[in-house]
């Protein structure tokens, strides 16, 4: 009962307002009150029930002969005898005859009673013997199990206050009973999350729905270097007729269950990210995108911040040294962090080459091949750690507690390594996270290496397309030239794409796009046989289409060629351009106040086919101002849109308003290549003038 239950006058008794409950009513005590003769002067209700005779039936009549076997007459007449001469009255258990005639073990306590006219009475409460030993085997056991459990119980008042708390509670709270009773949760148990408990006892105070097996974490003031777990749950209690008397909690000790669901749910994500490194690194071939993909896969499940560096010398095609003992010079490919710090100013920037001296953790780890973890980082480590003093002061301020490098090995060769750190983790780096480290370093590594070694191959023969493709040619007479290369930026290996301006005799020019099947450095090298055996016949003065048809026996005897080709000569003079097609996509024409429009050619078929094939030759009319637009199949064609769509885009960008050449060919590339594109791209756009 709260305070405010009681009455402000204390001469005025006390009322409740609930309905009747609780011992007393599971009891159903009878009072019965006798005359100095024996007779009933009083019969309660309780005693009606208990021996099956009304008030009517009972009140004046002799106790002893209602009530009791004529075989016990003479000893009741003793005992009522005794308890009126004995102020200390009597108490036990005697056989009391019911009115339907069976008989009763009833617990009695008799007393004398004297009222004001010094009357002497005698007062009987009664209760069958069943029920009260019931009630009290039922005590007995529940006193018995609250105080030897191995499980912490406690009951709590409607206002969250203990009221009791067993032994096992005690040892978990590190707190004595006495120092619970009295106090809400809060105040008792302040190292909990007591807001939250006391939000479940109150739900459960208003639904009288338990809450079941609820975890909760914590270091208490018994155990504080230790985390414990317990399994909590709460009970509302009631009493008979459903008065809400307050709450029951049960604390068990789950600590060993916890510890093996977190080691398990720590192997599950080890797992799962050992798993996700598979998919997430190495998709594809560039060298910067796989050192990001690692340090993304890195964070925030392993550490808050990490970072890939190469050793600049394996970049530069140059091996590392098995077991090296100097300094070495990074070069760093990516940084990442789970959150904003300033741990990540203190890295170097992707792209920068810096110079690690030999006392440097990571330059220790790549010169032994071998983990470097220092699980708890003090100011020393980070000057090992950091490039310098002012980064070191940064990787303090972000609170920098744990470090790891692990090497990037592959095929026998350190690459460089992977560097983490930890932050707002509070765990230090440990055996496990080391191995998970390793893992993942020795998978990206081989993606790292894969894309070195792709992008020295991809570099040798981007190269030697680029020496073999012209330099800068030059205006031709009556026409202005613009023109752009591009090579694949996703492909495995650069393509056979080209182009050339050729002068002829007589002012002519001839102008050549083609397309070589098939990527790297055989493709290049294809590319450059028929630009020069293109350049040897266009000396010649041939038709184009005869041009063609000697290219195609040249390309024939090549083997497992195909090449598409646009031939076109340029006679300024006569201001008439001749083109022969072998396969290829169709030029474009921009004539003033007129849409652009695709040449309406005999397509023919490609180079290197095979067979008799058909070539032709087209003349078109170039006035002042006209554009020709020759292009190889990387500008237009894409895996997810129809040629004829990227056609018309093309046509849609070339009826902008009149800008120079050199702007449309920036203008073309920048909206039709898109960010991947595995398929390189010449363009060439000739403009006629006076």
């Amino acid at each position: 009962m709260s305070i405010e239950s009681f009455p402000a006058d204390p001469a005025q008794p006390i009322r409740s307002t609930s309905e009747p409950g609780g011992l007393m009513d599971v009891l159903s005590v009878a009072a019965v009150v006798l005359d100095a003769d024996g007779r009933i002067v009083l019969w309660s209700p309780q005693a009606a029930e208990l021996f099956g005779y009304t008030a009517d039936e009972a009140l004046g009549r002799y106790a002893g002969r209602l009530l009791v076997h004529e075989q016990h007459l003479a000893l009741v007449r003793r005992l009522f005898a005794e308890v009126m001469a004995d102020e200390e009255g009597w108490t036990g258990v005697f056989p009391v005859r019911h009115k339907d005639g069976s008989t009763l073990l009833v617990e009695f306590r008799n007393m004398r009673l004297e009222d004001d006219q010094k009357d002497l009475y005698a007062l009987g409460l009664a209760t069958e013997q069943t029920t009260l030993r019931s009630v009290e085997r039922d005590l007995a056991l529940s006193t018995r199990l609250i105080s030897q459990s191995p499980i912490g119980l406690a009951v709590v008042d409607t206002d969250l206050r203990y009221v009791m708390v067993n032994p096992a509670l005690e040892r978990i709270n590190g707190l004595p009973a006495a120092e619970h009773v009295g106090r809400n949760v809060r105040e008792a148990v302040p190292f909990l999350d007591t807001e939250a408990i006391e939000a479940a006892m109150r739900e459960v105070l208003a639904t009288g729905i338990p809450i079941l097996d609820r975890e909760s974490v914590a270091r208490t003031p018994a155990d504080p270097d230790r985390e414990h777990a317990w399994s909590v749950s709460f009970y509302r209690l009631e009493s008979s007729n459903g008065r809400v008397l307050g709450l029951a909690t049960s604390v068990v000790d789950v600590t060993e269950r916890h510890l093996a669901t977190s080691e398990a749910a720590q192997a599950r994500q080890r797992l799962s990210l050992v798993a996700d490194a598979s998919i997430r690194i190495g998709t594809t071939l560039d060298l910067d995108q796989t050192a990001r993909e690692l340090a993304g896969v890195s964070v925030p499940e392993l550490a808050d911040v990490a970072a890939v560096d190469v050793l600049d010398s394996v970049l530069n095609g140059r091996s590392a040294v098995a077991m090296n003992e100097g300094p070495a010079e990074f070069r760093a490919l990516a940084v990442a962090a789970a959150y904003a710090t300033d741990a990540i100013r203190a890295a170097d920037p992707p792209g920068e080459v810096a110079r690690y001296e030999a006392d440097r953790l990571v330059t220790h780890c790549v010169n032994t091949g071998r983990p470097v973890r220092v699980s708890r980082v003090d100011s020393d480590d980070l000057s090992r750690i950091a490039r310098s003093p002012e980064a070191a002061a940064l990787l303090a301020d972000a609170g920098v507690h744990s470090y790891l490098a692990v090497p990037l090995i592959a095929r026998g060769e350190v690459l460089g390594a992977l560097d983490l750190k930890r932050t707002r983790n509070p765990e230090p780096f440990n055996a496990d996270d080391e191995v998970l480290a390793g893992e993942l370093a020795a998978r990206a590594a081989v993606c790292i290496d894969n894309a070195r070694w792709y992008r020295q191959v991809r570099n040798t023969a981007l190269t030697l397309q680029r020496s073999l493709l012209p330099q800068q040619p030059p205006d031709q007479p009556g026409l202005e030239i613009a023109y752009r290369y591009q090579p694949a930026e996703a492909a495995i290996e650069v393509g056979g794409d080209w182009f050339d301006v050729i002068p002829l005799t007589g002012d002519k020019t001839a102008l050549v796009v083609g397309d070589v099947m098939g990527s790297g450095i055989t493709a290049a090298a294809t590319m450059g046989q028929l630009r020069t055996a293109t350049r040897t016949l266009a000396e010649l003065d041939l038709d184009p289409a005869e041009v063609q048809r000697h290219l195609d026996r040249i390309t024939d005897r090549m083997g497992q060629t195909i090449t598409t080709c646009i031939y076109a000569v340029y006679d300024p003079h006569q201001g008439q351009c001749l083109l022969s097609s072998a396969g290829h996509l169709p030029p474009a024409l921009v004539r003033n106040g007129r849409p652009p429009e695709l040449l309406d050619l005999p397509t023919g078929a490609p180079l290197g086919v095979g067979g008799e094939v058909a070539f032709h030759t087209t003349a078109v009319t170039l006035h002042p101002g006209d554009e020709l637009v020759l292009y190889t199949d990387g500008l237009v064609e894409t895996r997810d849109q129809a040629i004829d769509e990227r056609l018309d885009a093309l046509l849609a960008l070339l009826a902008k308003p009149q800008r120079s050449i050199e702007e449309t060919c920036d203008v073309l590339l920048h909206a039709l290549r898109q960010p991947g594109d595995h398929d390189d791209v010449a363009l060439l756009i000739a403009r006629a003038r006076a």
